[in-house]
């Protein structure tokens, strides 16, 4: 039998990211020497107040369906933070929650998004918005922003990349691979580009919002009245209150945006788990813990960048936000891919090539700093003397 596939689904590449951190268990189980600095997973435990609410539910009998876009009390404290902390002033009618935020991102674009509409995303970006855009029929259109220009965004690189078919703008901050938060001047830029453009529609995903380092904050590009009802904002509580395995995250929006991805979410998930829901609300009192997360990874930021800066040949920009250190390495003649692998070799340090995330001119690998610090220093420890090699070949 011939088999015929889904034509959009077969445009889509696997994700770098997951087929590294698969690599990465594979081949720590062969050897417990390797060092897994691939993937975006917090090493840290969920807050025990959010695991007991879970436990309470459960034994509660809690666990059958919670048909809709989430539950109305969780809807409101979303609602409630988004207001309080980012100056956005979303109705929780507007508010979906999702089994994680990639799916949040998912029912966003293809509820907005027609076969041969272009959506726009700015690289280095995330490995799945591409081929979340070609799920849903459309055309990624990359927005390179300049490693030489510190990802800087202008109006003159967005007006380049629009067109009379562009329906989207996908942007990420603070930033995976790079680390870089959204600065005040590069919102009002934002703003105006959708001045400019009163029909697109701004996905803000601000997944990574409360891990911020040096005092920085994060700018909600929906805190802008005149933008706000055009504005989707993403965000959810794996990374910043370490629930990667829980999968619950969420969207807010205009009700009319979010009332059709709600269309599509209750034909496909139909629920996200009702004792899931209920025990992230919990999250939203866990201030303490999620802060105390957050110094660590700083601490752990300035130990594995510094040291990474003190190798020959290594350059790593200081993050100003998420967990990863978006790393350059001068090594003649190799690209990133060939880079990651020497680096896997030879350290038996794991990353994510650069690539991976659009980046086509450069030797960059981005390793999560989400691990222990121990792991951090052997890591630096190890790409050290494997740099040392090459400047002994030179």
């Amino acid at each position: 039998m011939a088999l015929q596939f889904n034509k959009y689904i077969l445009q889509m590449k696997p994700s770098a990211s997951m087929e590294t951190m698969a690599k990465a268990k594979k081949l720590k189980a062969q050897d417990p020497e390797i060092i897994d600095l691939a993937g975006g997973e917090p090493d840290f435990d969920t807050p025990k107040k959010i695991c007991d609410e879970l436990f309470r539910q459960i034994n509660a009998g809690f666990t059958h369906y919670t048909v809709g876009p989430g539950l109305p009390e969780l809807r409101q404290r979303i609602a409630d933070k988004l207001e309080r902390e980012n100056g956005c002033h979303y109705d929780p009618s507007g508010v979906v929650v999702t089994p994680g935020g990639k799916y949040a991102i998912y029912i966003a674009v293809r509820a907005l998004v027609n076969a041969g509409d272009e959506v726009m995303y700015l690289t280095p970006g995330w490995v799945s918005y591409p081929s979340i855009i070609q799920a849903s029929g459309g055309v990624p259109v990359e927005v390179d922003l300049a490693y030489e220009d510190r990802y800087r965004i202008t109006l003159e690189l967005l007006e380049e990349k629009v067109s009379a078919k562009t329906r989207m703008l996908i942007i990420n901050y603070p930033n995976n691979p790079t680390g870089r938060v959204l600065t005040q001047k590069e919102a009002q830029v934002l703003r105006q580009f959708m001045l400019n453009h009163p029909d697109l529609v701004l996905l803000s995903d601000e997944m990574y919002e409360r891990i911020l380092f040096d005092g920085q904050e994060n700018v909600s590009p929906a805190s802008f009245p005149d933008i706000a009802d055009r504005v989707i904002t993403v965000n959810g509580f794996s990374k910043s209150v370490a629930m990667t395995g829980w999968r619950i995250g969420y969207l807010a929006a205009d009700p009319k945006i979010a009332s059709m991805a709600a269309m599509l979410f209750s034909h496909t998930i139909s629920c996200t788990s009702g004792f899931i829901q209920k025990a992230a609300a919990v999250a939203f009192d866990c201030g303490e813990e999620i802060e105390e997360m957050r110094r660590r990874y700083q601490q752990r930021r300035d130990l594995f960048v510094n040291g990474l800066n003190q190798i020959p040949g290594v350059h790593c920009e200081m993050p100003e936000g998420a967990f990863y250190a978006w790393t350059n390495f001068e090594i003649p003649g190799m690209n990133s891919n060939q880079v990651c692998e020497f680096i896997m070799e030879k350290a038996k340090v794991v990353g994510v090539p650069g690539v991976s995330y659009g980046d086509k001119t450069g030797s960059r690998i981005r390793f999560s700093f989400a691990a222990a610090d121990d792991q951090l220093a052997q890591a630096v420890k190890n790409i050290a003397a494997a740099m040392a090699q090459i400047g002994e070949k030179v």
